[in-house]
């Protein structure tokens, strides 16, 4: 008898060890989850479904960069201990992640707003990054510069041992660094903010962040918040539209003699317009960015009667200095020219490409002062008027 309890005691223990692994169960097929947790409502770049039965969820991933086509990455959010289905080829993290290494500076301005950036343990760029905890916390070593692209510092990373890496795409998936990754054991997810034209569906990625940090709700909640301050400032520049002229405005400034420019259906343009603003470059409905010359960007800007984004120009007279054709057009004669500069750091990382990403009402707040009264500037948060000398 003592012989046969032996056996059912080892059958129980082979059947633990076979499938649920001791009580963790697997998830039966990515065809499960057929229940959307979260719809974005603006972003075009993700989708988070669930199964009607478990807490995981497979975070899917739709072009997150420049002119892709049909890519798809898939990450399985691991809850109670669940496995992802067998043959899962996509990446696996376990929620809520402790430790995230964001590429991105747009990144950690999710983790920030929803109060989770105690999550960050790892940067890009660190010299270029505004956030105060991650300046504070440097010194002590508790957030990390891990490097950029192919120069990351995988040694660093092997030692950090973070729960995920947060990349971005500029032209394509860099094989290199998600081969070596993959090679450490350490999850990643390309996260395609960047590449969304609306700026509410770029803000919505950070209900994807609040997904690592099994805090989906309170993501829902706080970008319910971004939505309808934004939309309340757009009706309330519709409404001053209807009693002046929209203004025209120029954007960027030349790199190595070209002056790149985004469609009328770019993220700038679609803020101009929110408040209350006309571009000035109309006639680019390509959907994609594209490159002119000095001369057809002096044709431009002499029509313009503001002009934002003066890239790294701190002055009007620098700026006038490299381009000295461009101190007779209207906007530089009557000093109306704005840069996004006015929070950044000693480096030059600039807020606006930080927490801007999530903030696109502050942005929009600024934009609707500057085109009602271009003598604003106090005010701004993210914008300030270039001055002739250094004075700012």
């Amino acid at each position: 008898m003592k012989h046969f309890f032996t056996l059912l005691a080892l059958l129980a223990l082979l059947a633990c060890l076979c499938g649920t692994r001791c009580g963790t169960p697997r998830a039966a097929s990515t065809d499960d989850f057929t229940v959307e947790t979260y719809t974005p409502q603006f972003a075009a770049g993700f989708t988070l479904r669930g199964t009607p039965d478990g807490r995981s969820t497979l975070l899917t991933v739709h072009n997150p960069w420049q002119s892709a086509e049909g890519v798809e990455q898939r990450l399985f959010i691991a809850r109670d201990g669940e496995e992802p289905p067998a043959g899962f080829d996509g990446q696996v993290v376990r929620a809520p992640v402790r430790h995230a290494v964001c590429m991105s500076s747009s990144h950690v301005a999710m983790f920030d707003i929803l109060g989770e950036i105690r999550r960050v343990s790892g940067v890009s760029g660190i010299d270029y990054i505004t956030n105060p905890y991650v300046q504070e916390h440097r010194h002590c070593g508790e957030v990390r510069d891990v490097g950029y692209d192919t120069g990351m510092n995988f040694e660093l990373l092997a030692a950090m041992q973070p729960d995920i890496v947060l990349l971005y795409g500029v032209a394509g998936e860099n094989g290199a660094v998600t081969s070596k990754l993959r090679e450490l054991d350490i999850p990643y997810v390309y996260v395609g903010d960047h590449v969304e034209e609306s700026p509410l569906g770029k803000a919505e990625w950070l209900v994807a962040a609040a997904e690592l940090c099994n805090r989906r709700e309170h993501g829902c909640r706080v970008f319910e918040g971004i939505r309808t301050r934004y939309e309340a400032l757009r009706d309330e520049a519709a409404a001053q539209r209807a009693a002046r002229p929209a203004p025209c405005v120029m954007l960027n400034t030349p790199y190595r003699d070209t002056w790149f420019m985004p469609p009328v259906t770019g993220y700038m343009v679609r803020l101009i317009e929110d408040a209350g603003g006309r571009y000035v470059y109309a006639r680019n409905t390509t959907g994609r960015t594209v490159p002119i010359d000095i001369e057809e960007a002096y044709l431009l800007a002499s029509e313009a009667d503001l002009w934002l984004n003066a890239g790294a120009y701190p002055t009007l007279d620098a700026l006038t200095a490299d381009n000295p054709k461009f101190a007779d057009i209207p906007a530089v004669r009557k000093g109306l020219v704005y840069n996004n500069d006015r929070r950044a750091t000693p480096a030059g990382g600039s807020d606006f490409w930080e927490s801007g990403a999530v903030c696109p009402d502050r942005i929009l707040r600024d934009l609707i002062r500057i085109f009602a009264d271009p003598n604003a500037d106090s005010e701004l948060h993210y914008y300030r008027k270039l001055r002739p000398s250094d004075a700012r």
